[in-house]
């Protein structure tokens, strides 16, 4: 236990964890911690008291719920598994921070969400410290429809030295991410949908021609802005290695195609194809300026459209949005890229009295009956049946929106997140979407080499050290630069040598190590 010990010393961090957070209850004391004593049977019909902390994830109805312990839906779901739940906020915006603080200060609930597998930054190293329990006998006798229902390769995810530790909320399709276009302003414009990068500029050119303010949607460190990245197989990712002339490496370390995915952007940028500010857009204000019409195209989770499409509507009556195939390269291929197995996770606390009954919860989620409760919501109330016909009228008001997508992806913890069939299956435009997954987005994407655990080398130097969809801030500042002309493009070879300088070549090395051990190598899907 000396390395979580000296974690807790070295963080330093005055904060505790309950400060990020909101809407907490005070929790359980009958829930106290058991010294790691085997799990007591708790009678059948008593309710299951435990605390959780969930990620707000950028939710406007979860962010802006003034108690979401006193929640209706909560309430709802409460009663349906008789548990009481004290809901612990965590700020989407500060989710890392705030992680690190609650195993720093050691105020960690009896179930924590984690954003993918059993050693991600977030985590803080809480599993190889012992601070969750290892769950393989618990799933054979609690939760055998959770083994029944998750893939192999989501568990896989949730493995540390052979034990399962995590239930995982998984993606059946890691194409997730998509290109958005305003097609009634294409239509306006008289060209067809865009396949190559070229076409795609001619197609934004044509967009500041009909006065449209954002041609290309840009956000801060290219998040959620990185369609050309993808286009020249160059995502300066986590996930994102590759291997060349015998060597494994990331992807970014390719000069040729990474000058040619930074030119691209900087030729948006001369000429006014992407606004001026894009490296301090944050999310709130890129989603505000899309919704408010004043963009064309970007990218953005495509399970989000009918959702987003609906809001637009609020404002621009006549909008459309519509998903299109990602301009492809070089290699005649292009999209995002792909998204773990593993889209969220659950942790249960070594000190919990009853992890069975914890486990029962979520067993449930991938039951019929919370499929339809999460989906549909309270029969009677939000829906009628007819024999096995569901009569379930969608949401048409942003607010109501809001509300049945915090039910259907915040509140069902355990699912295939790749999109809500039954849900989508109700209307021609959910049947339009799930074909946009099943036809479009699963033939694209960008996989790469990944490494789980993650390389040891990138703890040395935060700087040069990326996230899943976001580089390395060493990177991004020059990659920044770039595009606004303050630094010559043909640089990058200099500012590969600077990241390995600062600890790339150690990066590279271990790479190379696990990769020929095939230590905790996943390579890639596509």
């Amino acid at each position: 236990m000396k390395k979580w010990a000296s974690l807790a010393l070295t963080c330093m961090l005055a904060m505790s964890f309950l400060a990020g957070c909101s809407g907490t209850k005070e929790p359980a004391k009958e829930e106290a911690a058991s010294g790691g004593d085997k799990p007591v049977e708790a009678a059948a019909d008593e309710v299951t008291k435990f605390s959780i902390s969930l990620r707000t994830l950028n939710f406007g109805y979860v962010e802006k719920s003034p108690d979401i312990n006193a929640d209706k839906w909560v309430k709802r779901l409460e009663e349906m598994t008789k548990t009481d739940m004290d809901i612990r906020l965590v700020p989407h915006k500060e989710y890392e921070q705030k992680m690190v603080q609650m195993f720093a200060t050691n105020d960690i609930p009896d179930v924590v969400q984690g954003q993918g597998g059993t050693t991600g930054k977030e985590m803080a190293g809480s599993v190889e410290a012992g601070v969750f329990m290892p769950l393989d006998d618990l799933l054979k006798e609690y939760g055998p429809h959770l083994l029944e229902k998750i893939p192999k390769e989501a568990w896989n995810r949730m493995s540390y030295k052979g034990k399962i530790y995590g239930i995982p909320e998984w993606l059946g399709n890691p194409s997730r991410r998509a290109t958005w276009i305003r097609k009634d302003l294409l239509d306006q414009t008289g060209l067809p949908v865009p396949k190559t990068v070229d076409e795609y500029l001619n197609v934004l050119r044509a967009f500041k021609k009909l006065g449209v303010e954002n041609p290309y949607m840009g956000r801060q460190d290219f998040k959620y802005a990185d369609t050309f990245f993808g286009s020249y197989d160059v995502f300066p990712y986590l996930n994102q290695f590759e291997e060349s002339d015998g060597q494994v490496q990331p992807k970014f370390m390719d000069s040729d195609n990474m000058m040619k995915a930074l030119s691209t952007y900087k030729t948006m940028f001369d000429e006014g194809l992407i606004n001026k500010e894009f490296a301090t857009i944050n999310p709130t204000t890129f989603k505000n300026t899309i919704l408010a019409g004043k963009a064309g195209m970007w990218t953005m989770n495509a399970n989000e459209l009918i959702q987003w499409q609906t809001q637009l509507q609020d404002t621009v009556k006549d909008a459309k949005l519509e998903i299109i195939p990602s301009p492809v390269g070089p290699d005649g291929k292009g999209g995002y890229y792909l998204y773990g197995d593993v889209a969220r996770s659950y942790f249960i606390n070594a000190k919990y009295k009853h992890p069975e009954k914890i486990i029962q919860f979520f067993d449930w989620m991938v039951s019929d009956e919370a499929e339809q409760f999460f989906t549909y919501g309270v029969e009677g109330e939000n829906y009628t049946k007819e024999g096995d016909q569901i009569n379930y009228k969608q949401p048409t008001d942003s607010q109501a929106v809001d509300e049945e997508r915090y039910r259907q992806a915040f509140l069902w913890m355990v699912q295939d997140t790749t999109y809500n069939k039954g849900s989508l299956s109700l209307t021609e435009e959910g049947k339009s979407l799930m074909s946009v997954f099943d036809n479009t987005l699963a033939n694209e994407g960008r996989d790469g080499i990944e490494f789980d655990p993650r390389l040891e080398a990138f703890k040395k130097n935060p700087d040069i050290t990326p996230l899943s969809d976001t580089p390395p801030p060493l990177l991004i500042t020059h990659m920044v630069k770039m595009v606004y002309g303050q630094e010559p493009i043909e640089n990058w070879p200099k500012v590969i040598e600077e990241w390995k300088s600062k600890g790339g070549s150690d990066v590279l090395k271990e790479a190379n190590e696990r990769y020929q051990t095939k230590e905790g190598v996943f390579l890639p899907r596509k």
